[in-house]
């Protein structure tokens, strides 16, 4: 089969041939790329014409579109699709993609052409996204080693390439881990599992091979299922134990590498002059330094800290009612205990919500939101090509019928996908040379519940927050009208990218979004304004408990980046004294989360995992302003639309987000949504 790379890639509809696309054509599509992309690097260091915006920034801004074309595609897939094959080739790949970017960045004659057009008077003429481009470039070689010299450039190049190749082991390991564990249990094993995980416990063993045991796993429908739902303390303990346990040792022990990544974060970032990793990345953010993402999470602590306390004493009284004896809320229990004290506080549950959160119906709400708001209309294609039989592709319209993009879903777990949920983009939106504007290919990638053979896919309240989180930044890279890729869609500062996702997550506490489309599977009705008013009541539950779990996170993370001499010590000891401060529980032995902290040591979440806590008070001010307006306001949505979710990485975050708001965001709304008192 001809290798579909070297010819025009997409078809004349625009969209990605699946069909005609097979691993072995990955390499020599990204080996000949590369060279192709040398080639325009070399047109550009040799152009005899004054360095100008034009024939320089501009110029490398649209090189190497035939690799980006083809990585646009293999990393996706590596992430929802990785088998052995593709794992190895990404291996292999890798520390020959770290050298062709370092070649790049590290050209002498190019970095001169960069500099020679940012030190000169055309900067004050450039309109603001040209302006963008053109700082962003600069930094971008400043930040990569550009002014490096002599044994510095060689030791970047080998730290970075190391880097490369460390995460994505890290990545792999987490993934095998992951999929190799299975819990098989017997009848008198699964006390207190509802029918929905019952059904996709006998279907995961069926999977396996098995027709008369249950299979758990540690995908995220079925851990989180038994651990919500078992009376079985010990099997908790035990499934609690090997989730958290993974990847700490063994044939997937990740235990050097990750120390070995943030060692080695550490060192590139004194090689080019700063104290820590942290120093380094926070730079190109809105927090700016460490200084103040710790102070911004120690606010939250502060006042978080006592509700979360609160929740846990009631918690520990309401366990020890239930089972007749003075219980310890372990971390195992947690999850089991909330739910069953979430029920008898509000009478609500999961398994009463599941039938009004049928997938097909979710959907449709979900997309009628960014009707809606923003006036786009979704309209299957079945005639586009997949990667995999369950994923359907959209064509996204606006009011007028002019194309906004393709949006692509892919809904259920397997053993080849990444866990958790993500958005990225086969194709980024840009407008090319001759001024045609290239709408965006999305994906949206989850790992929600499956059908099982009785029923169709329904949903726990999770899940269609997170549909939700992860649409919003669909949105923010359809709805996106830049000229550059590198300034277009979710192209923006790491502690801005979240605030879309988790803008639309504050539609699930809103009466008429819900009403909207939440009807029951079977009889159609409506769901019952009861059940919403208790989805609403409930929203608070929690809430202190939620916050000091990810605060952990924030502090686990930035404890690793602003480290400023290089770690030899205890690993456990290091991450133990790092979460005390927001601990909930006391630490477990063999048990720990940097092994298996994707978002830091596999992802681009490296110094910025607070970047979650610091969107939150993004996200519930710019709600604030809905719920002033009204949470359909076209007006305030267009507002959002014009000032934020089309801008991209245009402007300072902070200057897209005011335009919007009229005022620098304030942490109240955040506080007064999650029912905190402000002291």
């Amino acid at each position: 089969m001809e290798n579909i790379f070297f010819s025009n890639l997409y078809l004349e509809n625009g969209l990605v041939p699946f069909d005609k696309i097979t691993i072995d054509q990955y390499e020599p599509a990204i080996l000949q790329a590369i060279k192709e992309h040398d080639q325009e690097i070399e047109d550009i260091t040799n152009n005899t014409s004054m360095p100008d915006f034009d024939n320089t920034i501009v110029a490398l801004e649209r090189s190497g579109s035939k690799l980006s074309q083809v990585l646009g595609i293999f990393y996706p897939m590596l992430s929802a699709c990785a088998d052995e094959q593709m794992m190895t080739l990404a291996d292999k790949m890798a520390p020959i993609l770290s050298e062709h970017s370092n070649n790049i960045t590290l050209n002498p004659q190019l970095w001169n052409r960069v500099k020679a057009v940012y030190q000169s008077p055309v900067r004050e003429t450039l309109d603001t996204e040209d302006a963008r481009l053109l700082q962003l470039t600069y930094d971008s070689f400043v930040r990569s080693g550009a002014d490096l010299a002599g044994d510095a450039r060689t030791t970047y190049r080998e730290l970075t390439r190391k880097l490369t190749e460390l995460t994505l082991k890290f990545e792999q390991n987490l993934l095998k881990a992951t999929h190799e564990y299975q819990l098989w249990l017997g009848d008198d094993d699964v006390e207190g599992l509802p029918e929905s995980a019952l059904e996709a416990a006998v279907a995961d063993a069926k999977a396996h091979g098995s027709k008369d045991k249950y299979l758990i796993t540690l995908q995220a429908p079925s851990y989180m299922a038994f651990m919500k739902y078992s009376s079985r303390r010990d099997l908790r303990e035990t499934l609690y134990k090997a989730y958290n346990s993974r990847c700490m040792a063994g044939q997937y022990d990740n235990s050097d590498i990750y120390k070995e990544i943030a060692n080695i974060r550490l060192k590139i970032a004194n090689l080019l002059g700063y104290k820590s990793f942290a120093d380094y990345k926070l730079k190109k953010t809105m927090a700016q330094c460490p200084g103040n993402v710790y102070s911004m999470l120690n606010q939250l602590k502060d006042a978080y800290r006592p509700a979360q306390l609160t929740e846990l004493k009631r918690l520990k009284d309401f366990a020890g009612k239930l089972e007749g004896h003075e219980m310890e809320i372990m971390p195992w229990d947690y999850a089991y205990y909330s739910n069953k004290e979430k029920e008898s506080l509000f009478d609500i549950s999961d398994e009463l919500l599941r039938p009004y959160f049928e997938l097909s119906n979710v959907t449709a709400g979900v997309f009628g939101l960014a009707t809606k708001l923003y006036g786009l209309q979704f309209t299957e294609n079945k005639n586009a090509q997949v990667f995999n039989p369950e994923v359907k592709v959209y064509d996204v319209t606006d009011e007028h019928g002019n194309a906004v993009g393709t949006l692509y879903t892919d809904f259920f777990p397997r053993a080849t996908k990444q866990g958790g949920a993500w958005m990225t983009n086969f194709r980024e939106q840009s407008f090319d040379e001759s001024g045609t504007n290239i709408r965006p290919l999305v994906t949206l990638t989850m790992n929600f519940t499956r059908p099982t053979e009785t029923k169709p896919s329904l949903l726990t309240h999770r899940e269609v927050e997170t549909f939700l989180h992860e649409f919003g930044h669909g949105l923010h890279s359809l709805l996106s009208q830049c000229k550059y890729e590198s300034t277009s869609g979710t192209n923006v500062y790491r502690d801005f990218v979240e605030m879309p996702s988790q803008f639309n997550e504050n539609y699930m506490r809103e009466r008429e979004f819900l009403d909207s489309f939440a009807r029951h599977y079977v009889t159609g009705e409506n769901i019952p304004q009861e059940i919403i008013d208790k989805i609403i009541a409930s929203s608070q539950y929690g809430a202190g408990y939620a916050c000091m779990r990810q605060l952990g996170f924030g502090f686990l993370d930035m404890a690793w980046h602003t480290i400023s001499s290089p770690l030899d010590g205890d690993v456990v000891e290091f991450e133990n004294e790092a979460l005390n401060e927001v601990k909930v529980f006391n630490a477990v032995d063999g048990c720990q989360i940097s092994p298996q902290f994707a978002h830091i040591f596999a992802g681009g979440y490296a110094a910025g995992y607070y970047g979650y806590k610091w969107a939150e008070v993004l996200d519930a001010d710019a709600f604030a302003k809905f719920k002033e307006d009204g949470i359909f306001n076209k007006e305030t949505a267009k507002s959002l639309l014009d000032n934020v979710l089309s801008r991209g990485g245009t402007e300072l975050p902070m200057e897209l987000y005011k335009r919007f708001r009229g005022r620098e965001p304030r942490i109240d709304a955040l506080l007064a949504r999650d029912g905190i008192a402000i002291n």
